[in-house]
């Protein structure tokens, strides 16, 4: 129920706040001011998704499950929708999930509440070592061409 409430009274305080802050400084630099945000909103959070891939495909070469890399990616999945969508407290909800400390504790108490389960190699069972990497890797399956 408390969500049902957060989705219906943000679009009201975010016109309501537009409104304000038109009525200050005038209509188009207001729009100008949401789309500044949002520009640099983007340029943040693609520079802050390559750094956590980067951290996170570093954790599962050294064998290790990247759960925390995985929490904070879907955070910045969030901050991007919010950075994306027009208004100044979705703005604000979405560079604080930029800014690395607040995501970083986010993630942390996301992980709290769920369990993480990893298989160690492909071809291994669930707590078993990675398959040693002496050659290449060869993968059977099958497949079938679909037609149309």
């Amino acid at each position: 129920m408390p969500w049902l409430l957060v989705f219906f009274l943000t679009p009201i305080a975010e016109m309501y706040l537009l409104i304000e802050v038109a009525g200050y400084i005038d209509a188009w630099p207001t729009i100008g001011l949401v789309m500044l945000t949002a520009v640099i909103g983007v340029a943040l959070l693609k520079r802050q998704g390559l750094a956590t891939l980067t951290r996170g495909m570093g954790r599962m070469e050294r064998g290790e499950v990247p759960a925390r890399e995985m929490a904070e990616g879907i955070l910045l999945a969030i901050a991007g929708a919010l950075l994306l969508t027009p208004g100044f407290i979705t703005d604000t909800v979405g560079f604080l999930l930029l800014f690395p400390p607040t995501r970083l504790m986010i993630a942390v108490q996301l992980l709290k509440r769920v369990q993480v389960h990893a298989a160690a190699g492909m071809t291994g069972q669930p707590g078993s070592a990675p398959p040693a990497n002496d050659g290449p890797v060869t993968i059977e399956g099958d497949f079938e061409r679909k037609r149309d």
